[in-house]
Order: C-alpha cells, then sequence, then structure tokens
C-alpha cells in the first residue's frame, strides 16, 4: 500500500493503523525499548520537528515513517506534553500527500505569531524522467511550504512560498530545512544549502508578511566546513546570536568530527538586515548519536533543544531495527550562553523523574548494589585531572592527561569510544536509560549523546582522585504516556 516516491494520504495510514496493534503491541514489550526518553511506536524515526509551546502546551513533531525501520517515507508524527513528563501520543500532523511534497513532508520548524502555529517545512519531490539526474544538481524539486494552525493539531491548505526558481543560482538543489527567526519587525528565514562548489551554508530570506519571502544573502564559514549545511537554527540568546546546523562531510580531525556528519554551533555577530559573520565554531556533541537539534524558546523565555538521538549514514547499527523500529529523541535541554560558550543542561523538569535519591563518596558508591538501567549520576569534583567511571565492566568513562574519553565498544554496536581535550572536569551529570547515554561535563559546556547495548547490568564504579567528590545517585522513573 505504501511505497516509496508514493504520496502517503491520511485516510489510507488511519486504516493500516489499526491493522497494527498487535505489532505495536509486541514492540512495546522489547526490553531494549527506552524509558523516559521519546520513540516510534513503530518503525523509524528522525529529525525533531515544528518544536513549540503555544497555550500552555509544547508540541513536539518529528520525521516518522511507521512502515519501515529505514526511514524511506516522511510523515510528521506528533506528541504534545505540558511538563515532560506526562505525554499524549496524537495522530501524524503531515502527510506527504500533495504535488508539493509527494515524496515527503520533510523537515521544518514552527513559528508563533498572532495566536497561531505557523510552519515552515521542505515539501521533497524527486523527479525520473531521466536517467542521468545526480539529485544534487539535477532531479530535485525542494519546495518550502507554508501552513497555518490555530491549535498544533489541524491546520488550513498548504501553501508553496518559496520553489526551485526563488533559490540563489549559484547554489545546488540542495536546500532544506527552513527556520525563522524575528529582528526589528522583519521575519527572516534560514535554509540549509550546498553551494555549486560544494560547500555548505545557510540561505537568508526574508518577509513582511510570512507569505512573501525574498532572498537576502547566504552566510558561511571563512573556511570550507563539509559540503551541505543541514538543519540551520539561528536564535539569539542573552544577546548573542548563536547559529547551530548540521555540516555534512567534515573530514575528522584528531579527536574533532569524528562522526560521518557533525553538529556545530557557531557564534555569529552582526544585524540581520546588515549582514552576519560567524566568529567561533565549536561542536555541539560529542557522541555517537546525534543530529539535527531543533531549539525554540517557550513561554517562559527559556531555550529548550531535542535532538535526534541518532545519525544518518553511520556505519554503526542499532539492534532495534530486529524488534521492528529504530532511533529516539534526546532530553529536552536547556541552552545558557556563558562567558562566551554554549552550555547544554537537562531541562528542570525532569527532575520530577527522580526517586530514591541517595547522597554517597566513592567508596560508597563503589560498594553499593545497583544494578538499575534508568539513573541520573551527578558527580561534583574540584578541578579534577584523573578519573575512571564504569557503569558495568562494558562502559567506561575516563579523564586523564587531559582527555575525556567514553569507550562502550564491548556493547556499541560498532561503536568504540569518543573523546575531548578538557583541561580539567569539575562536574559531571549523566542520564542513563535502558539503551542510551547522555553525558553533561563542566556544566553541559561538553555533551556525548550514544545508544548503548548493553549485556551486563549497571554496576557504577568509580575510582577518582578526589576524595571530596560530591556524588548523588537519583532512579528515575519512566515519563507517563497516553
Amino acid at each position: 500500500m505504501f511505497e516509496k516516491y508514493k504520496p502517503v494520504y491520511r485516510e489510507d495510514y488511519t486504516k493500516w493503523i489499526k491493522t497494527q496493534k498487535d505489532e505495536i503491541a509486541k514492540i512495546a514489550k522489547d526490553p531494549k525499548r527506552l524509558t523516559y526518553h521519546l520513540m516510534p511506536e513503530k518503525g523509524w524515526l528522525n529529525d525533531p520537528n515544528g518544536l513549540c509551546q503555544f497555550k500552555g502546551i509544547y508540541h513536539i513533531y518529528y520525521q516518522y515513517d511507521p512502515f519501515d525501520i529505514n526511514g524511506d517515507l516522511k510523515l510528521w508524527a506528533h506528541v504534545t506534553t505540558k511538563d515532560f513528563i506526562h505525554y499524549e501520543q496524537k495522530e501524524p500532523f503531515l502527510f506527504p500527500d500533495s504535488d508539493i511534497d509527494t515524496h515527503g513532508a520533510y523537515s521544518g520548524s514552527a513559528f508563533v505569531k498572532d495566536n497561531q502555529i505557523h510552519y515552515f517545512y521542505t515539501g521533497n519531490i524527486k523527479l525520473f524522467d531521466r536517467d542521468d539526474y545526480d539529485y544534487i544538481h539535477s532531479g530535485r524539486v525542494a519546495n518550502t511550504i507554508h501552513l497555518v494552525s490555530d491549535d498544533g493539531e489541524h491546520f488550513d491548505q498548504k501553501q508553496l512560498v518559496m520553489e526551485m526558481k526563488d533559490y540563489p543560482k549559484e547554489f545546488t538543489q540542495h536546500v532544506r530545512d527552513p527556520k525563522l527567526i524575528e529582528e526589528k519587525g522583519i521575519y527572516y528565514m534560514v535554509q540549509g544549502a550546498r553551494d555549486q562548489k560544494d560547500h555548505g551554508a545557510i540561505l537568508i530570506f526574508s518577509s513582511n508578511d510570512l507569505e512573501h519571502w525574498e532572498y537576502r544573502y547566504s552566510l558561511t564559514s571563512d573556511q570550507p566546513l563539509g559540503y551541505m549545511w543541514e538543519c540551520p537554527d539561528l536564535f539569539e540568546l542573552d544577546q548573542q546570536k548563536i547559529l547551530i546546523t548540521c555540516p555534512q562531510g567534515v573530514s575528522t580531525d584528531g579527536m574533532d568530527y569524528a562522526n560521518v556528519h557533525s553538529v556545530t554551533w557557531m557564534q555569529v555577530d552582526g544585524e540581520m538586515e546588515t549582514g552576519l559573520h560567524i566568529s567561533k565554531i565549536h561542536q555541539l556533541d560529542r557522541g555517537f548519536d546525534f543530529y539535527a537539534p531543533q531549539s525554540f524558546e517557550d513561554e517562559q523565555g527559556r531555550r529548550i533543544l531535542i535532538g535526534w538521538m541518532g545519525i544518518p549514514d553511520a556505519d554503526y547499527t542499532n539492534p532495534t531495527t530486529q524488534d521492528g523500529w529504530q532511533h529516539a529523541l534526546t532530553i529536552p535541554r536547556l541552552l545558557e550562553w556563558k562567558n562566551g560558550v554554549l552550555h547544554q543542561k537537562p531541562l528542570p523538569q525532569l527532575q520530577a523523574l527522580r526517586r530514591n535519591s541517595r547522597k554517597l563518596n566513592a567508596e560508597q558508591l563503589n560498594e553499593l548494589h545497583f544494578d538499575e538501567a534508568s539513573f541520573e549520576l551527578c558527580i561534583e569534583a574540584d578541578n579534577c585531572k584523573e578519573m575512571e567511571l564504569q557503569l558495568n565492566e562494558e562502559i567506561c568513562m575516563t579523564m586523564k592527561e587531559g582527555l575525556f574519553t567514553l569507550d562502550i565498544h564491548a556493547c556499541g554496536a560498532g561503536r568504540d569510544q569518543r573523546s575531548v581535550a578538557l583541561d580539567h572536569l569539575d562536574d559531571i551529570q549523566i542520564f542513563s536509560d535502558t539503551t542510551s547515554l547522555e553525558i553533561f561535563l563542566n556544566d553541559g559546556t561538553e555533551v556525548f549523546t550514544t545508544r548503548i547495548y548493553p549485556t551486563r547490568p549497571r554496576c557504577v564504579k568509580l575510582n577518582i582522585k578526589d576524595n571530596t567528590a560530591a556524588i548523588t545517585l537519583h532512579s528515575l522513573m519512566a515519563h507517563q504516556f497516553k
């Protein structure tokens, strides 16, 4: 019924999903399912889309293929929450069911304005009338589509606001992933792009009404960084512009850019009207499974980020594919700008998941009988230079000679180790779930996100030079879903 590059209609999906109840119930019993992360009921998940808070409700959409574990078809799944603890599963929001998005409702974003949510996304079209298309310079159509909702669940008709003729000719047909920012009463849209010389950049458009858009200029780094910049997210935090984007194809440089594709944050100076310049580039996450993050400002004025706990084109795998599902979203993270550095910190609401909290020293931690998979471990040290932390015999973290290293080769399903240079370690906060780790170092200035597939129970052991380290271990309950 459902084929790649064929439309998917809501009514067909509705009939099909009713036949999948037994399969979904079987997947729900998979012991590799996560307890406090969002996952697909069945099939594939990737980029978070359309993140926003509207009338007190957080709306989380994501790229979704319920029909297959490889993500060939692209819908927008939809989940809501008021507190990031209790969630409600909604019907899929977007289907590739029109002439302007037949081959995929690709990634996009939400922009709340005048008591409505405006969505912008890429409608993907691939042409098959010739056999010599490379789908970079020819054969691809990337439509920028706008729709409006009064409630985050229903929307008016899809409106085509930009197509290939509206993008600059010095760029290829790889243009996608619109995200909006407003400055001085003017709306600006950034889109990921790849120029004719295979250098990544973002395109910047402006509008006075959210419907008519004009190309203004492109922004790229002084030195080329990869061939395509996906999922751009330009925002202002404490009066500093920051661009988060995913440069594809950056060559590994020592321990930097170790993944096939990377995620970076960039310090951006200047004004939207007169021009921007990138003055600093830093990796956003050092782990194996982090890509396509998106941030939004909630009604409290906080900048919250959620990422895809996965990555495209990786040479490692997820054993969950054998059970009919793949990938998850990260925990929500609070972004802060301090002293010229972007910090990621677990959203404070997640503290409501804590139970059975224990304050320990290293000796007590080592003697503790502990075999839970879902926990939060916080270690506060003062200028620690050397440490070894084992979550079991298969998961090891070390701080030694100015290098922090995560080694999961024994349970990584092809993942081995990742490192980052650190002069010292002041604190480490670890969110462990059944098959994932999110590790926040030094107040979230460095983060490691990865999937893991351990065969042995958790057994936390700490060897640290600083015996005065303050350790807190929280068991974590599952989030609530309906």
